[in-house]
C-alpha cells in the first residue's frame, strides 16, 4: 500500500451494527454478568419459539427452566457452569453436546432437544466481563440421524449420547480456528458497540478523542490516534492526539496547514484514505513523516476521512508502533469507526453552535430584562430591596419581573409578575405589561384590583395574546394610621402567590385571599377583589415569583411553607441580608427557573430613618405630605 486509497463514502459510513446483529443467521443470546437476558437476535427467538418481550429482562434460567434430565449426576446445570466459566475466566467456553428440553409454546409440553453451545465473554477495556454471549445451534436432527445409523435398540431417550458427544466435541475442536476468528469478530463488534454508545454521549471534540483513546483504539487494535478537524477560515487543520502519541507530538502537530502533505491534512483536504504499512512508505510520501515517527513512536498508519452527509469535516488517524501489513477488513474497520466519529463530531459542532446561539439569546434576554428591572425608589421610613436571578438554563430565561413606584400622593405600589413562557418574546411581553401597569396606575387613582382588571382589558384590546400572573400591593397610611403606628396593605392578585408578611413582633401574618384572582389573559371581563391588612410599623413584606419556591417533583405548597418559615427565621436581619439569605438557602446554584423578589420593610416613624435603609430616593414631582411613608 503506501499510496492514497480512494475513500468509498457509500459503504463504511453506512455500517449499522444493530442491523448486523439482527441479520446474523446464527442464533445469539446476550446476557449481563448476572445472567439476566438483555438481548436476543431474531434467529435465536425463532429457534426457541419465543418473543423478545417474553425473555428480555429475565434471569436466563427463569426464562428457560432446566428439566431434571438436563442436570448432571450432582444436580448441577452444565449450561450455568459454562456461562459462569466464560464470565469468570474471560475465555470462550465451547460445550460438548448438550441435551436440554425446551417447552413447546403451542402444546406446553417439554420437547427433548440437542444443542451445540458456546459461551463467549465480552470484555471492557480493563478486561472485565460486561456481557456474556451464547452462540446456539440446534443439532437435534443431526443427533437423531446418528442414532438411526448407530443403534436402534429400545434404550431410553438419551441412549448412546456419549459417542455422539465425543464426535461433536471433536468437531468443535476441528473448528476451533474458525471459532477463534469468530471470537475476534465478536470482540470487535462488541468493542465497536461500546464506541458507538460512548460517542452518542460525547459533547466536545475532547470527548470524541477520549473515546478514540479508549474504546476506539481497543476496537481498532491500534496504539495511538488523532482527530484532525478542518478550519477553513484559518486554512489549517486542528489535531487532537491521544495521550499515547506523546506531548511532543501534540505540541508540534496540534495545528498544521490545510495544504500540508502530512496525511492528516491531506485526507482532511482531499477526502482520500492514506495507508502506510512501513516507515519507508511513510517517508516516501513525505520526508516529514520521519519526524512524526520520532515524536509519536508510530511506524504504520491508516488515515481516513471524517465525512458526514457529504460534508468533509477532517480526518482520523490510527497508528501502530510496529510496521505491519493491513488487511482490507482492518482498513474498513477504521473507516467504519471514522464514520461513527464523524457523526458524533457533526453533532458536537451543531451542539456547540446551539450553545453559542443559546448563550447569545440568554445574554440578550437577560440584559433586556435587567434593563427594565430598575432600582426602586426609597420613600422615607419605607425600605425596598429587589433581586432578580436568571435561570441557569438559557431556555428558561423569561418573563419574571418586579416593580415599585409611587402614586402622585406618595402611596407606594409594589408589583410582582410572571409572564408565561421562557424566551425573548416573554421578556418583551413582560416589558409591555410592566409599562401598561405603570401607566394605568398613575392615570387617576385606581385601586390595585381595578389596575389588574384594566390591564387584562388592555391585553385583549392590544392583541398581546399572552398569559401572566401579577400581584399588586399598595402600602397606604392616613394621618390617623401614622399616629397609631400602623400601615394598611391593600393586596390584589391575578393568579399570583400571596406575599409573606412578618409582623413587628416577629410573627407570621396571613394575607386573606381576595375574591377573584384569575390570571391575566384568560377572560378580560373577570373582576378581581382586594384584601386589606393592617400591620404595625417594622413589619416586613416579601413578594416573589414561583421560581423561588417551585421544585420539580415537589408540591408548590411545600415550597411556600418552607419560604414562610425561613423568612420568619431571618426576620431580624437587615433587609438586604434577608433577601440574600433567602435566595442562597432556597435557590443556591439550582436555578431551574427565573426568580424575582421584592421586599419591603416599613420602619417605625417615631425615630429617624435607619442608616441600614440608606437615603430617601423619590421623584421630585411626588407629593410628600407630613404622613411620610
Amino acid at each position: 500500500m503506501g499510496t492514497n486509497v480512494q475513500h468509498d463514502r457509500s459503504t463504511p459510513g453506512d455500517v449499522d451494527f444493530a442491523r448486523v446483529f439482527t441479520s446474523l443467521p446464527t442464533a445469539y443470546l446476550v446476557m449481563s454478568p448476572d445472567l439476566v437476558i438483555v438481548e436476543a437476535n431474531p434467529a435465536y427467538l425463532s429457534l426457541v419459539g419465543r418473543t423478545r418481550q417474553d425473555i428480555v429482562g429475565r434471569y436466563v434460567f427463569d426464562a428457560f427452566p432446566p428439566a431434571a434430565e438436563s442436570l448432571d449426576a450432582d444436580g448441577v446445570n452444565p449450561v450455568l457452569v459454562s456461562f459462569e466459566r466464560a464470565r469468570d475466566t474471560g475465555e470462550p467456553d465451547p460445550m460438548p453436546l448438550v441435551h436440554y428440553q425446551l417447552r413447546d409454546t403451542a402444546t406446553g409440553r417439554l420437547v427433548p432437544r440437542a444443542w451445540s453451545l458456546i459461551s463467549v465473554p465480552v470484555l471492557d477495556d480493563e478486561g472485565r466481563t460486561v456481557l456474556v454471549l451464547q452462540r446456539t445451534e440446534d443439532v437435534s436432527e443431526y443427533v437423531a440421524e446418528r442414532r438411526r445409523r448407530t443403534d436402534t435398540r429400545g434404550d431410553d431417550e438419551w441412549a448412546r449420547t456419549d459417542v455422539l458427544e465425543a464426535d461433536s466435541y471433536a468437531r468443535s475442536r476441528e473448528l476451533r480456528a474458525l471459532l477463534d476468528s469468530q471470537q475476534e469478530a465478536t470482540r470487535r463488534l462488541a468493542a465497536m458497540a461500546q464506541v458507538v454508545l460512548q460517542l452518542s454521549a460525547a459533547e466536545t471534540v475532547s470527548d470524541v478523542t477520549d473515546v478514540l483513546a479508549g474504546a476506539g483504539l481497543a476496537a481498532l487494535g491500534a496504539d495511538g490516534g488523532a482527530i484532525a478537524l478542518r478550519d477553513d477560515a484559518q486554512g489549517s487543520v486542528q489535531l487532537t492526539l491521544t495521550p499515547s502519541l506523546g506531548e511532543g507530538a501534540q505540541r508540534q502537530y496540534g495545528t498544521i496547514g490545510l495544504d500540508s502533505r502530512l496525511p492528516g491534512a491531506w485526507t482532511a483536504r482531499t477526502g482520500e484514505t492514506v495507508v502506510f504499512e512501513s516507515q519507508a512508505q511513510a517517508e516516501a510520501w513525505t520526508p516529514e513523516m520521519r519526524t512524526v515517527a520520532e515524536q509519536s513512536g508510530q511506524r504504520a498508519w491508516i488515515t481516513v476521512p471524517l465525512t458526514h452527509q457529504g460534508r468533509l469535516l477532517g480526518s482520523l488517524l490510527a497508528g501502530w508502533a510496529a510496521e505491519r501489513t493491513f488487511t482490507r477488513d482492518e482498513v474498513e474497520l477504521v473507516q467504519a469507526f471514522a464514520a461513527q466519529c464523524a457523526q458524533a463530531l457533526d453533532r458536537v459542532q451543531a451542539l456547540t453552535r446551539e450553545r453559542q446561539d443559546a448563550r447569545s439569546s440568554r445574554l440578550l434576554a437577560e440584559n433586556l430584562q435587567r434593563s427594565m428591572l430598575t432600582e426602586p425608589f426609597q420613600p422615607d421610613h419605607c425600605q425596598i430591596a429587589v433581586r432578580y436571578l436568571p435561570a441557569m438554563v438559557s431556555s428558561q430565561v423569561g418573563g419574571d419581573w418586579y416593580d415599585a413606584f409611587l402614586q402622585a400622593d406618595g402611596q407606594l405600589n409594589v408589583v410582582i409578575g410572571d409572564v408565561v413562557g421562557h424566551d425573548i418574546s416573554a421578556v418583551a411581553v413582560m416589558g409591555q405589561l410592566r409599562s401598561l401597569l405603570r401607566g394605568i396606575s398613575v392615570s387617576g387613582d385606581p385601586a390595585p384590583a381595578q389596575v389588574l382588571d384594566l390591564l387584562d382589558t388592555a391585553i385583549t384590546q392590544l392583541g398581546l395574546s399572552t398569559y401572566a400572573t401579577v400581584g399588586m400591593l399598595r402600602v397606604e397610611q392616613t394621618e390617623q394610621d401614622r399616629d397609631r403606628g400602623v400601615t394598611r396593605l391593600r393586596w390584589a392578585s391575578a393568579g399570583h402567590l400571596p406575599p409573606v408578611v412578618v409582623g413587628a413582633a416577629g410573627q407570621l401574618i396571613d394575607v386573606p385571599p381576595p375574591s377573584g384572582t384569575l390570571m391575566l389573559g384568560v377572560d378580560h371581563t373577570a373582576v378581581r377583589g382586594e384584601s386589606v391588612l393592617e400591620v404595625e410599623r417594622d413589619a416586613t413584606v416579601l413578594l416573589y415569583t414561583d421560581g423561588l419556591v417551585e421544585r420539580p417533583g415537589s408540591d408548590l405548597d411545600v415550597g411556600v411553607a418552607a419560604l414562610r418559615r425561613l423568612v420568619l427565621e431571618l426576620a431580624d436581619l437587615p433587609l438586604d441580608a434577608l433577601c440574600d439569605q433567602v435566595l442562597d438557602r432556597l435557590v443556591g446554584d439550582r436555578r431551574d427557573d427565573d426568580v424575582a423578589l421584592v421586599a419591603v420593610r416599613m420602619h417605625r416613624q417615631d425615630r429617624p430613618r435607619p442608616a441600614e435603609a440608606g437615603p430617601n430616593v423619590v421623584p421630585e414631582n411626588i407629593d410628600t405630605p407630613a404622613r411620610e411613608r
